[in-house]
């Protein structure tokens, strides 16, 4: 009987260490969970097992493991649904604020676009009525006057400079008469310094 009484308090002593263990992994798994929603990241079988340096077999075999890491899994999904909820919410927000910005663009560019349509008709109207009101005698008569009138211009244009021209040599010739008047009034004035 004494040797069945020894393995009693070893075997105890093993499952005490054994439940501590276990115990200590599953508070890992706890702070790992809580630091991936902290952070954000996913919640998966692989990141927690990681995060809590535990296996994943520890994972699939502790029921309390198990069912604390599918419920976190379950819970970042929802919250996933609900943020790609939220987001798809935004997303149809803006582009009904677009499409109702583009809707009045094009209320305002049709308007425009009529309008400058009804200018554009008046205006190849007027055109028409000036070319009707035109005969062709009448158009080369006006080329031949403008014709007439440009050659005019240019003749006209050629005097212009050899007046010119004149007026400078002849502003030339008086300064020139002036210095010399001068020089001779000198000499009348002064006829001892002529000589």
């Amino acid at each position: 009987m004494n040797s069945a009484a020894v393995p009693e308090p070893r075997t105890a002593a093993a499952m005490a260490v054994r439940r501590r263990r276990t115990e200590a992994a599953l508070e890992r798994v706890h702070q790992a969970i809580a630091r991936l929603r902290r952070e954000k990241a996913q919640v998966s079988v692989a990141s927690v097992a990681r995060r809590a340096d535990v296996s994943r077999t520890f994972l699939y075999d502790n029921a309390e493991a198990r069912s604390t890491v599918a419920a976190a899994m379950t819970e970042a999904g929802e919250r996933r649904t609900q943020i790609l909820s939220d987001q798809d919410d935004k997303r149809e927000a803006t582009w009904r604020e677009r499409a109702l910005n583009a809707e009045d663009a094009l209320k305002v560019a049709h308007t425009e676009i009529f309008a400058q349509r009804t200018r554009i008709g008046e205006l190849l109207g007027q055109v028409r009525d000036l070319q009707a009101e035109w005969a062709e005698e009448d158009i080369q008569r006006i080329t031949t006057e403008n014709t007439t009138l440009k050659q005019r211009i240019r003749q006209l244009t050629t005097e212009n400079r050899t007046l010119d021209e004149r007026l400078k040599a002849a502003r030339s010739n008086l300064r020139f008469q002036d210095r010399r008047v001068a020089d001779l009034e000198a000499r009348i004035t002064d006829p001892g310094s002529a000589t």
